[in-house]
């Protein structure tokens, strides 16, 4: 499986001022080159996501990344923070919850949101001839599991290509599970 970074990862991954997981002691150029290393290694386990366009690749964290989510509790719920935000100029912005001012762990795993090529054209991204998907998200995370999408970014997806989604309908039980999850969890850091 030949892989590239996606705009989009690229903007939200490698910059220090982002939210979520962000890689700070690798460019994105190293970073790529060593993804490809371990894309079709024996420890990196591949899912299907949510759309039969997207797989997910769980790979044992070799970087400085983070944990991009965090469940809240009693000692940390003081730092949540709240606002309008959007992941890129090109969107609306939306209510968004955040850790402020605490120190997430480093991630035990990377989980690779993979779409393939011809989505991505559809949502008008090329990729080089040569790549079979694109790198849309890197999710730093304490476990090898899939953890939900955000509910907003599920509705976005819904809403289809002209609003920074994919194109899928909602699954409603696939929703509700991502509530469960977010309910009682909250990003890392502030989006600018």
């Amino acid at each position: 499986m030949n892989v590239h970074l996606t705009e989009f990862a690229l903007s939200r991954h490698f910059d220090a001022a982002k939210s979520g997981t962000i890689i700070t002691d690798r460019g994105s150029s190293q970073f790529l080159m060593e993804l490809q290393s371990r894309i079709n290694d024996d420890q990196t386990v591949l899912a299907f996501g949510y759309a039969d366009f997207c797989i997910l690749a769980f790979i044992p964290n070799w970087t400085n990344a983070r944990v991009g989510a965090m469940r809240i509790t009693e000692e940390n719920e003081m730092y949540l923070k709240s606002g309008y935000r959007s992941r890129n100029k090109d969107e609306l912005p939306v209510l968004s919850r955040w850790f402020e001012g605490v120190d997430a762990p480093v991630a035990s795993y990377l989980c690779i949101v993979l779409y393939s090529k011809e989505q991505l054209n559809k949502e008008g991204t090329d990729l080089p001839d040569d790549c079979d998907y694109g790198v849309v998200a890197i999710l730093g995370q304490s476990h090898s599991d899939e953890e939900p999408m955000q509910p907003i970014t599920m509705m976005r997806n819904a809403l289809g290509t002209a609003e920074g989604g994919s194109g899928v309908p909602l699954d409603q039980d696939a929703y509700q599970r991502s509530v469960g999850f977010w309910e009682d969890h909250a990003i890392y850091g502030a989006l600018k």
